[in-house]
């Protein structure tokens, strides 16, 4: 097996305890709160931190990267570890700076991020933000922490990190049934600081040494400084795309912020799962063989990453449309969880599965070019989808309510991917268009008749089983497990590359298993 592929699955384990914990936490969210004020308070507060420094942090992670090799590469550890430090450093006083802001300016702030609150919602929604405005500070210190493990292929812990963020939250959720939501809302900010301490002692068993070391006059930062600036654009425009579904949403019927949130969360389950274990494993990849020059084997990752995508997200996308409804039901409708909410969050979520392929694929695309160091590309797309999403959603927002606003999204990626594949070409001429294509082609042909046997099988046993939880888990987990076989089945027979690499890779281990129990005996 492969380095990536070791990585990939490796790292798809534990995001997946990660993201089962974390998609444990919007179903006890939704169990305790439901569609109701709070919730919507609650989710606009905690995403504000996020959409402020996520942004900041997220865009000096991903220049940290190509810039530690490049460092290391000509100058050797003791030098690339100094600039590390001198990232951690700046990032920490950034970071206080923006965060003792946010305390000064949290109902402006608030107001931004929802203009249609009034009343006891506004005051809740500002008195929940002013609390986790200080997790700012320790979002920063994470992503560069996560970055550094990923240059020393240590993809595991940073994959982990959630675990203890999640399970904070989730203790501090069953606390505030008998304590109050705010208690819910301080065990959301222990858990932020938890994601850097997590990662603390880890670091320093792949070599860091933390310094207080800071100076303007590297070369390395002014590197990063230049290129980080497209890359933070990059990065806000998903964040102010988010931001304005929510502002939006605020001005919609009570719970639609709440019934956006829980069907991205369903689709972001997939991304993290599949996408963002790929995306995380060949981006510090993708920027050594990018610094070696290396062309061919870059092509080759790039083809496997995006057609791994493609394989793996295309059924999903499908299946999410077909059974929508019984997903959600069965996730959710219970407790403070109504069948309105249902019927709201279910909506969404067939609009935002239509873009799944759209997201996982601008994701993966974006890293293919920051480790070229062209971080002006994705930022002029990102851009261009960010007006088209805005248009989009005023248009839309008018005739389909917030699932419009889903609907704003998917097209909006669908339209990002096809012009950062169009850019690609443009900078590195041939990467493997014609093998991506007949992979798209294949992959969507298997997924629709997936999606049309999923569908009556679903019916068929709902028919014969009738109604009830047990008989509806039945009917749900049967026909996505026939509708699985008919895709493996269907891409087994259009012969699609990567899946028959995985066929042999699996054969060969089987091979290897059998000699070694022959040779023992």
């Amino acid at each position: 097996m492969s380095k990536l592929a070791r990585s990939t699955i490796g790292l798809m384990i534990v995001t997946l305890l990660a993201k089962i914990l974390g998609f444990s936490r919007e179903l006890v969210l939704a169990s305790v709160y439901g569609t109701s004020a709070y919730s919507d308070a609650y989710l606009i507060a905690l995403n504000i931190p996020v959409v402020i420094f996520a942004t900041i942090g997220g865009a000096l992670a991903t220049t940290f990267i190509p810039l530690y090799f490049e460092s290391n590469n000509i100058d050797g550890d003791t030098r690339s570890l100094k600039f590390a430090n001198n990232v951690f450093n700046i990032v920490m006083i950034i970071s206080i700076i923006v965060a003792l802001l946010g305390i000064v300016f949290t109902k402006p702030l608030v107001k931004l991020f929802a203009v249609g609150f009034r009343g006891n919602t506004l005051k809740t929604a500002i008195d929940f933000t002013r609390i986790l405005i200080p997790g700012i500070i320790f979002i920063g210190f994470s992503n560069i922490m996560t970055s550094y493990l990923q240059i020393k292929n240590n993809f595991t812990i940073p994959g982990l990190i959630s675990v203890p963020y999640n399970i904070i939250i989730i203790i501090s959720m069953l606390v505030s049934i008998k304590y109050g939501p705010y208690t819910m809302v301080w065990g959301t900010l222990i858990g932020m600081i938890s994601k850097f301490l997590f990662q603390v002692p880890f670091a320093y068993r792949n070599g860091y040494k933390y310094e207080a070391h800071i100076s303007l006059k590297d070369e390395y930062l002014r590197k990063m400084v230049w290129l980080v600036g497209p890359v933070f654009i990059g990065i806000a425009v998903n964040q102010i795309n988010a931001m304005i579904d929510r502002t939006l949403a605020s001005v919609l019927p009570e719970g639609s912020i709440s019934a956006l949130n829980y069907a991205n969360k369903l689709n972001q389950f997939i991304m993290a799962f599949f996408i963002t274990s790929i995306a995380a494993v060949i981006y510090p990849m993708l920027s050594k063989l990018s610094s070696e020059n290396n062309k061919e084997k870059f092509v080759g990752t790039v083809v496997k990453s995006i057609n791994s995508i493609i394989i793996l997200v295309m059924p999903v996308s499908v299946g999410a449309i077909v059974l929508a409804t019984p997903v959600v039901k069965f996730l959710f409708q219970r407790g403070a969880f109504n069948i309105t909410a249902t019927k709201m969050t279910s909506i969404a979520l067939v609009f935002y599965s239509i873009g799944l392929i759209g997201y996982g694929l601008r994701d993966i695309l974006g890293r293919v070019f920051y480790s070229l160091k062209d971080t002006k590309t994705p930022m002029i797309n990102g851009a261009m989808a960010m007006i088209m999403n805005i248009i989009l959603n005023l248009i839309l927002v008018k005739f389909m309510g917030h699932a419009g606003l889903a609907f704003a999204t998917s097209i909006s990626a669908l339209i990002c991917i096809f012009l950062l594949f169009n850019s690609l070409k443009k900078k590195i001429g041939y990467f493997g268009q014609d093998k991506i294509l007949k992979t798209t082609l294949k992959s969507l042909a298997s997924a629709i008749v997936m999606g049309i046997i999923t569908f009556f099988t679903y019916k068929f046993l709902i028919k014969v089983l009738g109604l009830s939880f047990i008989t509806e888990a039945i009917a749900l987990f049967g026909s996505v497990f026939i509708g699985a076989l008919v895709y493996g089945i269907l891409v087994i027979i259009l012969k699609v590359e990567e899946v028959n690499m995985i066929i042999d890779m699996i054969n060969r281990k089987l091979k290897r298993k059998s000699y070694i129990k022959e040779k023992s005996s």
